[in-house]
């Protein structure tokens, strides 16, 4: 009975502590939910985490200097007939089609911004080191949330 007893108080004490302290899955979340370098944001829109991704990977291989491998980014989150689109716009503009322009932003931000007809978009504004900002407008199909448009955002 008094071993009983015992047992009984050491649950009693020891809960406060075992229930708020986080466990493994609460780690998780809170390491997934960490801000990233490009904006510091606890909370985002699955597209929005869609093109942060695809933006923060992509310009890591160009800053690396690995051509294939920012290709192999676009063909992972683009559609195929987006980037045949942003090939022709390269070539037109001689400027990387994605950041819009011949240098590298050096950081950037993601707001959600309007959806409808199967689509959302996400507007994403590129930061320079100069402090100006261009903002670019993607849109990405629903279902999957493959990115099928960029342009520059109106102004």
């Amino acid at each position: 009975m008094i071993r009983l007893r015992i047992a009984a108080a050491a649950v009693l004490v020891l809960s406060p502590v075992v229930l708020s302290a986080p466990g493994p899955a609460a780690l998780a979340v809170e390491q997934h939910r960490a801000p990233s370098l490009s904006q510091p944001q606890a909370f985002r829109t699955p597209a929005e985490q869609r093109v942060d991704t695809f933006f923060s990977a992509y310009r890591d291989a160009v800053l690396q200097g690995e051509p294939e491998a920012a290709r192999m980014v676009r063909q992972k989150y683009l559609t195929a007939d987006l980037n045949a689109r942003l090939d022709r716009w390269a070539q037109a503009n001689d400027a990387d089609p994605v950041f819009r322009a011949q240098d590298v932003p050096v950081g950037w931000t993601v707001a959600q911004d309007s959806s409808g007809a199967g689509h959302t978009a996400v507007l994403l504004t590129e930061q320079w080191g100069d402090g100006s900002t261009t903002p670019v407008e993607y849109q990405l199909r629903l279902p999957d949330l493959v990115i099928d448009d960029l342009e520059n955002a109106p102004a």
